[in-house]
């Protein structure tokens, strides 16, 4: 397996948001630096496991020849979109405990977005015409 630089700037990326967030938003908290270092890698292989996943079944949809098929990988992506805010904040709880706080479902929902709004517009700069997911 080949470590790609990106990922490496993917964390960096997280760190900077995370720690603006903790900054700006009340109920996040981060306690020090190398908790946020840890929590931007954790967060960097959750997000990337969801979007794996999520191509996966989004695939599954387009290939779907029933209806049945259709209906199921639509659940399915129903379903993996809002669980993984859920998994984001169990493994922050489990892993981190009273350490870090992402606040509740909106505001992971709302990091999550910031952070991979973040994560497309720097791979854009540095790496433009490399896929971003």
């Amino acid at each position: 397996m080949r470590f790609d630089p990106l990922h490496l700037v993917d964390v960096l990326v997280y760190l900077v948001v995370l720690n603006l967030t903790a900054q700006f938003v009340p109920g996040v908290v981060a306690e020090s630096f190398a908790v946020s270092l840890a929590t931007s890698v954790m967060l960097k292989l959750v997000l990337e496991a969801v979007l794996r996943l999520k191509k996966v079944v989004v695939a599954r949809l387009r290939a779907a020849s029933t209806t049945g098929r259709r209906v199921t990988s639509a659940m399915m992506l129903a379903l993996i979109l809002p669980g993984s805010k859920f998994v984001v904040l169990w493994l922050e709880d489990w892993l981190f405990g009273e350490a870090v706080s992402l606040g509740g479902f909106w505001s992971v929902t709302f990091l999550v977005l910031g952070l991979t709004a973040s994560r497309t517009l720097v791979r854009r700069l540095l790496a433009p015409g490399v896929p971003t997911v």
